[in-house]
């Protein structure tokens, strides 16, 4: 069984940055990628980035590329990801997870508690 568990969120600004952490234990073969995904109030988990284990490109949603960096440290098992120029629309739980090429939210999965990141003023 795969595990994660997430931190570094908090209340940030408009326009602040936040890094976010995400440690991964657990079994993890035949999986394809490492990434980040969030929630919205009200709307559904969406994908906004996604390290390949194959290629080791990182893929980036239309809402967060440039803005977004995503890093990991293999020797702990770590993924970051460090947001820059956030918006009151960045607002939400944010989770990792190693099945995340298909940036598709609603997929049955086993997700951490995630961490939240409120942007408000």
């Amino acid at each position: 069984q795969v595990q994660f568990v997430e931190s570094g969120g908090g209340l940030v600004q408009p326009g602040g940055s936040l890094r976010l952490s995400c440690v991964v234990s657990g079994y993890t073969r035949d999986y394809y990628g490492i990434g980040w995904f969030r929630q919205a109030p009200g709307k559904e988990r969406e994908g906004i980035t996604c390290l390949s284990s194959s290629s080791g490109i990182t893929y980036y949603s239309d809402s967060v590329k440039g803005r977004f960096t995503v890093s990991r440290d293999n020797a702990k098992n770590a993924v970051y990801v460090q947001m820059n120029n956030l918006t009151t629309e960045d607002a939400g739980v944010y989770s990792c997870h190693v099945d995340c090429l298909t940036f598709d939210g609603s997929r049955r999965v086993h997700w951490g508690q995630g961490t939240q990141v409120p942007v408000s003023t």
